[in-house]
């Protein structure tokens, strides 16, 4: 028998007290006076056998739930309590153990402060408990307590640090603002938490990564939709027509759907990867109007998806949009998932990412020490060490000085030779006062070594020449931008390099795209399709700003509603 699966969740994250023994009238009884005592402050767990125990801490290990006693029979059949208890400390080493014994057995009970490293033992009966059985226990609890740290409530990550999947999965629940802690397999010998959670696993658990949830059930490896549903994303609209289908979740998107549900406007947003762009992935945002503090991505993206939300808009994420069509004057934005949005008009704010390099090695070693991009949560898995960052722009500063709080050194690869061109002033003076950030100009990343892992890049200079093998374990790219529109290829017009072309930029040589079926002009952020419009990074001619996308998502709705009007 078993008494821990009939537990009100108000009683979980209390300490708990496991008494076990195969007595019912005892385990009654020590249950009773447990209870009156210490169910204020702690959750009481029974069990009538060893075995039965040992599942019950097997369970509270995968929830994560703290143990602070364990207070056992010691003559049961099958499992004596001192074998128990060397099960026992497996899983929770820190938690008091204290043994129920005859009189007959106290040399057994002595005995076992050595070898099962009992804490106490108390003789049955204990009656008056206020004499024999809580002087002890409050005593022993006491101890306990003064080195209790309340445990992480949220998800946990068991993986390998140098696993593309890892990574992949811990900067998709970070983009997604969903609190976890990443336990590191490579740590288990040194890590009591993380090698608690593989003990409690057992053989059959599955490949790495596994992700466990705060009520006790985990998965292995799981695909990203799996995950968004456990974590309970949004990946379906509520209907299948809208006024305005925006693409893309970043600043100009948000700030479009605010805009646009706002003003009466029925408004999905469509992201494929997680709200906030490329500028949620910054650590610091110092120059945005209005936060003389600054504020992280992540806080911009949440506060403006709340937002949103708030107006009525419906977030679809994560979701990727592969196809556009116009019928019956309506306008079908096709999904991944074979489902379709129809809408009177959409707006294109898929933003950029990062430009990939074309080196010897890279694409090996991707998600196992080269990375393209940084969330502010990667940084502690740095700790001590020495990375390297590639790029000269705004977002290689900002990770450049998130990295030094944590890191030994921090090196900077620029291709350049001055970040005045590419950088703000603000990080230039930030990085120059930071004695752990080192700025190697002219210089760039020719080539990265490694079997499974990165273990050194080859760095060349372009002043000398001359080209140098350094250890390096950590590679963070952020160089250029690369818009998302291959799936609009034959839909909208682009320039040569992908970016979409709107308003004035459409005309070449003062005439309009062949297909233009209007006798107007495009208006100034409309695309080659009358009703479909562009706004924030992925546009021609747009400034790479968080500011500036949320001003172009505000402006197209004006011109969405002028595009209405005239329908």
């Amino acid at each position: 028998m078993l008494k821990l699966s009939v537990v009100s969740w108000s009683q979980v994250g209390k300490p708990v007290l496991l008494t076990v023994d195969d007595d019912p009238e005892v385990l009654r009884a020590i249950e009773r006076d447990l209870r009156q005592r210490y169910a204020e402050r702690y959750r009481v767990v029974r069990a009538d056998s060893g075995k039965a125990a040992l599942e019950a801490l097997g369970e509270l290990r995968k929830r994560n739930e703290p143990v602070a006693l364990l207070l056992v029979d010691q003559r049961m059949p099958q499992m004596s309590g001192v074998a128990f208890l060397l099960d026992a400390v497996k899983l929770y080493p820190e938690s008091k153990r204290a043994l129920l014994t005859a009189y007959a057995d106290t040399d057994a009970a002595i005995r076992a402060i050595n070898e099962a490293r009992i804490h106490h033992y108390l003789l049955k009966p204990w009656d008056p408990p206020d004499e024999h059985l809580y002087p002890v226990l409050d005593d022993l609890l006491e101890d306990w307590q003064a080195g209790y740290r309340p445990p992480f409530v949220g998800l946990r990550v068991l993986s390998d640090r140098w696993s593309p999947k890892s990574y992949a999965l811990r900067e998709f629940l970070a983009r997604h603002q969903a609190p976890f802690r990443w336990l590191d397999v490579e740590k288990a010998d040194r890590d009591a938490e993380v090698a608690a959670a593989i003990a409690a696993l057992g053989p059959d658990s599955g490949e790495l990564p596994i992700v466990f949830f705060p009520e006790g059930s985990y998965v292995s490896n799981p695909e990203s939709s799996e995950l968004a549903a456990r974590l309970g994303l949004k990946l379906r609209a509520d209907a299948d027509f809208f006024d305005l289908v925006i693409i893309g979740g970043g600043p100009a998107g948000l700030a479009a759907g605010v805009y646009a549900a706002s003003e009466g406007l029925k408004t999905v947003i469509v992201e494929q990867d997680a709200p906030g762009g490329q500028a949620g992935l910054s650590s610091r945002i110092e120059n945005y109007l209005g936060f003389p503090s600054g504020l992280s991505g992540a806080d911009l993206a949440r506060r403006a998806v709340t937002q949103a939300r708030r107006f009525g808009v419906q977030v679809l994420c994560p979701q990727q949009a592969i196809g556009l069509r116009v019928a019956d004057n309506y306008r079908h934005v096709m999904l991944s998932d074979r489902s379709e949005l129809a809408c009177h008009a959409v707006l294109l704010a898929m933003g950029v990412q990062w430009r990939k390099l074309d080196i010897p090695g890279l694409e090996r070693l991707q998600g196992a020490g080269v990375y393209y991009g940084a969330g502010s949560t990667e940084a502690t898995a740095c700790v001590d060490e020495e990375v390297h960052i590639v790029g000269g722009a705004n977002s290689a500063g900002q990770a450049a000085l998130n990295f030094s709080r944590y890191v030994r050194r921090v090196i900077m690869l620029v291709r350049g030779d001055s970040l005045a061109s590419s950088m703000s002033r603000y990080l230039i003076d930030e990085i120059e006062k930071t004695p752990n950030i080192q700025v190697e100009f002219n210089s760039s990343v020719a080539e990265v070594h490694g079997e499974g892992r990165l273990d050194a890049i080859s760095i060349r200079c372009s002043t000398s020449g001359d080209t140098t093998v350094v250890p390096a374990c950590s590679l963070f790219i952020f160089i250029g931008a690369e818009p998302r529109t291959d799936w609009l290829t034959g839909q909208v017009e682009r320039d040569d390099k992908g970016f979409i072309l709107t308003g004035p930029d459409l005309k070449i040589r003062g005439k309009l795209p062949a297909g233009w079926p209007l006798a107007r002009d495009p208006g100034l952020l409309e695309t080659s399709i009358p009703g479909v419009f562009a706004a924030g990074d992925v546009r021609r001619g747009s400034v790479k700003r968080v500011a500036s996308g949320v001003g172009e998502g505000s402006i197209a709705i004006q011109f969405v509603h002028q595009y209405l009007g005239d329908r």
